[in-house]
């Protein structure tokens, strides 16, 4: 048996699989577990004929376990930072911001609606997650919409596009970052073209969405948030970021005289200035298992999709794929890659980063294209998919969270779609370019 063969037989036990644990409603993080035992069991069990030990002693037991810690680092950066935005929220820094931008630009809607925009990004950019944007400022920020006069369908997509911005904003993509430690590519010049096709998304979504909205009704607004707690300042709520803006950038600006952090350890020292500077006392043992248990879905998928990843490798079903995609004409890629990836989110998750990411890397770096400007296109395009099913983790979140009682596809996603296009377009002509803007990679 070839190993073509062998390799396609694999990926066919590991997609067979998959589909059948989602037939029985395991999951995703379940079914991609399944999908993996399979696959190793079908690697151990069909015969290459090139080795002669027996299937039980080449089981890659080893490898299941070593693929399970692929992204630790990644894993800890997520909880680190969704726990530091947690303290910050339960403590009523948020509330305050909202309720300051309220007050001060109630009857400057263009101010308001930016300022807004721009609250919506940061806890997206700092923990990697659309859905932990929704769960700490979406609700605050769509009672603003609300009191702007924005339709219910309209301020539910508009929450739902900001946190897929808020996601593919830099510091932290998952998606770049997965993608970029499969293959052995540093994660450094990203910022710059993530933070130019995050903001031009974002704000096209709010000021397309909200184009028939007015001034913000001050009394509704302030009524629908939660009250802050005596003692909030702007000094306290900058403190923290203004903490882990100066870390970060004291080991970039000087290296050689400042001690390496890692991105976790300075997530938790913004979380202790957090603590410090809170007005209220907070139960920290409560905010703590109260983060891991929202993360334990999205902690669980990386942890699979490691596994999932070191078996097709392995196996050589992920080399079977990269081969289709490599030899895939250019022009077919990119007039269909707007739609592949963020369709392959909704049915993979973060998976999708290593597993397409990688050989389009490679491949465009063979063709002579910007790598990193590439894999930054794709890092946005893929969070467009989170309204998408089986998975459909940002777009249920969002429901969930504002309430929203109308058609989810028939009316919240065709409501969407004009900005989900206008991200996909520019992601798509920031591929085609990428050479051109190889400046913003630096």
């Amino acid at each position: 048996m070839t190993m073509y063969t062998h390799a396609g037989l694999v990926l066919a036990a590991i997609v067979l699989a998959f589909l059948a644990a989602r037939k029985f409603r395991l999951s995703t993080e379940l079914s991609m577990m399944a999908a993996t035992l399979v696959g190793a069991v079908a690697h151990a069990l069909i015969p290459m004929g090139v080795d002669p030990r027996s299937p039980i002693s080449i089981f890659p037991v080893r490898h299941l376990v070593e693929g399970m810690f692929t992204y630790f680092d990644v894993c800890l950066i997520f909880m680190t930072a969704t726990f530091f935005m947690a303290l910050l929220k339960e403590a009523g820094g948020v509330a305050f911001i909202v309720r300051e931008i309220v007050t001060r630009f109630s009857r400057r809607r263009g101010l308001c609606l930016a300022f807004l925009t721009v609250l919506m990004l940061v806890p997206g950019a700092i923990t990697g997650s659309g859905a932990t944007t929704v769960l700490t400022v979406g609700g605050l920020v769509g009672a603003v919409f609300a009191a702007m006069g924005i339709s219910e369908t309209r301020r539910v997509a508009l929450i739902y596009v900001l946190a897929c911005m808020s996601a593919a904003a830099p510091p932290i993509n998952l998606w770049a970052m997965m993608a970029a430690a499969g293959a052995n590519m540093p994660y450094v010049g990203f910022a710059k073209p993530l933070l130019v096709l995050s903001l031009a998304g974002a704000f096209f979504a709010t000021f397309y969405l909200a184009r028939k909205s007015g001034a913000v009704d001050t009394e509704k607004a302030l009524a629908e948030l939660p009250p802050v707690p005596p003692g909030w300042n702007w000094f306290r709520v900058l403190l923290p970021f203004a903490v882990l803006v100066a870390i970060v950038l004291a080991g970039r600006f000087i290296p050689h005289a400042f001690p390496v952090v890692g991105l976790p350890l300075i997530f938790m020292i913004s979380a202790a200035v957090t603590l410090a500077v809170s007005p209220t006392r907070l139960p920290i043992f409560d905010i703590a298992g109260k983060t891991v248990k929202d993360l334990l879905p999205l902690v669980g998928i990386m942890v699979v999709v490691g596994a999932l990843i070191q078996v097709m490798a392995l196996s050589g079903a992920r080399g079977l794929i990269s081969l289709g995609v490599v030899i895939l004409p250019l022009s077919v890629l990119f007039g269909t890659l707007w739609l592949i990836l963020p369709v392959s989110e909704g049915m993979l998750q973060y998976a999708v980063a290593p597993l397409l990411g990688v050989p389009l890397i490679m491949l465009f770096n063979m063709k002579g294209l910007n790598p990193v400007i590439c894999l930054a296109a794709m890092g946005v395009l893929w969070p467009l998919g989170d309204c998408l099913p089986p998975t459909a983790v940002v777009g249920r979140a969002t429901v969930m969270e504002l309430h929203y009682q109308g058609k989810y596809y028939g009316e919240f996603v065709r409501t969407a779609l004009v900005p989900l296009l206008f991200v996909a377009v520019l992601c798509t002509l920031f591929l085609v370019y990428s050479k051109e803007l190889s400046f913003l990679g630096v």
